[in-house]
């Protein structure tokens, strides 16, 4: 039970904003007002003043590498970075080893979510064994609780699955969301084709790859009236696609990732494997494209695409590392930097964009404040300074280490309960 005081509130879901208490009462928000007076001593009192009080964050793009890969990262750890950078709910992506394609895993993650003190959600697959052949039970999966479908890291091709994958998760109203990039176009992944690759003296990855499979996929949306979730948008022209078809009616979501609103090619030549990821960073054109989508709100989502890997494999030559960066503890702290500070977004369209709309795509209790609502609150210093460089998550590979940035969650409060203090 607390009693948080003297913060500056917003919540992006009813636009409330101002200086207001709460109170807190089991995992529920009890009340919200001003001068609220602690209603006896077991409640504890939090000093909010000069702070921003917000939703916790929700990110619908993450992997914490459990069942098969401890050694990057897993459920624990994971769920600890993630109270770190203020992320109350998670949705784990399924491309673990074994996949989430079967009840048996995904009550695995699931039962271990449990135990890590924030809400930690998980897709199941959409194909067996993300061979992209055949489809999961996907209404088994459903009933076992997966928050929807996805075969993040690998791309589905056979345009027949693709459409019986949405009418079957439109029939279950669960979201089914994409990694959009054909192989077929990509000699080298995780660098962009152009000056990029140039430099590395490799094929690369063109834009091509992704606005091809993006486009289809926004089309089949129109046509079987599936939700779908375009992942970690990277190209200008993806963008503008997600906008024209979201006017034609489609039920459409789009994400973008921290490190493709701040980064261009130029990192990967400057940092090399640590800004290897897929889809590759682009060109400064591709950036400004996704920012203003944020703006529009073409792009509704700021999602991580925390993607944890030691420290040996990011060593490797450029064509052997793999690719991907963490992302839970540096997201707030980059869009706070890179999108409120240079006047791109304001503090409650940010907001918006990391706790209401990725919560709504899954049909999450999350992402607001209000009384009987969830008590799923992080306290922040915009005006803090923040340097990176000591990490919760095992891994470490991220070109945003030593940046200077503005911003820093002071406590993360999950289900009523402190699970973070900073």
């Amino acid at each position: 039970m607390l009693l948080i005081r003297n913060g500056y509130v917003i919540d992006p879901k009813s636009g409330v904003e101002g200086k207001y208490d709460i109170l807190t009462d089991g995992d529920k928000i009890r009340k919200i007002g001003k001068n609220l007076e602690r209603p006896d001593d077991r409640f504890q009192v939090i000093d909010a003043e000069g702070l921003l009080v917000a939703p916790g964050l929700v990110d619908v793009h993450v992997h914490f590498r459990d069942p098969g890969f401890p050694e990057k990262e897993d459920i624990l750890t994971g769920a600890a970075a993630a109270a770190a950078g203020g992320f109350t709910t998670v949705v784990l992506m399924a491309n673990t080893r074994p996949p989430v394609d079967n009840r048996e895993t995904l009550t695995y993650v699931l039962e271990k979510g449990r135990s890590t003190g924030i809400h930690v959600l998980s897709c199941a697959n959409v194909t067996l064994g993300m061979q992209g052949r055949e489809l999961t039970p996907m209404e088994e999966l459903a009933a076992a609780g997966a928050a929807g479908f996805t075969d993040d890291g690998i791309p589905l091709l056979d345009e027949t699955l693709v459409r019986d994958a949405m009418k079957r998760a439109a029939a279950l109203d669960m979201p089914i969301s994409f990694h959009e990039e054909d192989p077929a176009l990509i000699s080298d992944n995780g660098v962009n084709r152009g000056k990029a690759s140039t430099f590395f003296g490799i094929g690369g990855s063109p834009r091509e790859a992704e606005i091809t499979l993006t486009g289809r996929d926004l089309e089949l949306a129109l046509e079987t009236g599936a939700c779908i979730n375009i992942q970690h948008i990277s190209a200008k022209e993806s963008v503008e696609l997600v906008r024209q078809a979201k006017k034609r009616g489609a039920n459409i979501h789009a994400e973008a990732t921290p490190h493709h609103f701040m980064l261009t090619e130029e990192a990967a030549i400057q940092y090399g494997t640590l800004a290897k990821m897929n889809p590759p960073l682009r060109e400064e054109a591709d950036r400004l494209a996704i920012i203003q989508g944020l703006a529009d709100g073409t792009i509704d989502i700021i999602a991580t695409d925390h993607a944890p890997h030691t420290a040996k494999e990011k060593e490797r030559d450029i064509t052997k590392a793999p690719s991907g960066i963490i992302g839970l503890e540096t997201a707030l702290s980059l869009a706070i930097t890179g999108l409120v500070n240079e006047g791109r977004l304001t503090m409650g369209q940010l907001l918006r964009l990391m706790s209401t709309n990725p919560a709504g795509l899954y049909h999450l209790n999350a992402g607001f404040l209000a009384e009987n609502g969830p008590a799923d609150i992080i306290l922040i210093d915009t005006a803090a300074d923040n340097v990176p460089g000591k990490y919760v998550s095992k891994a470490s590979n991220t070109p945003f280490t030593g940046w200077k940035l503005k911003g820093k969650v002071v406590k993360t409060i999950a289900a009523g309960r402190v699970v973070y203090s900073g």
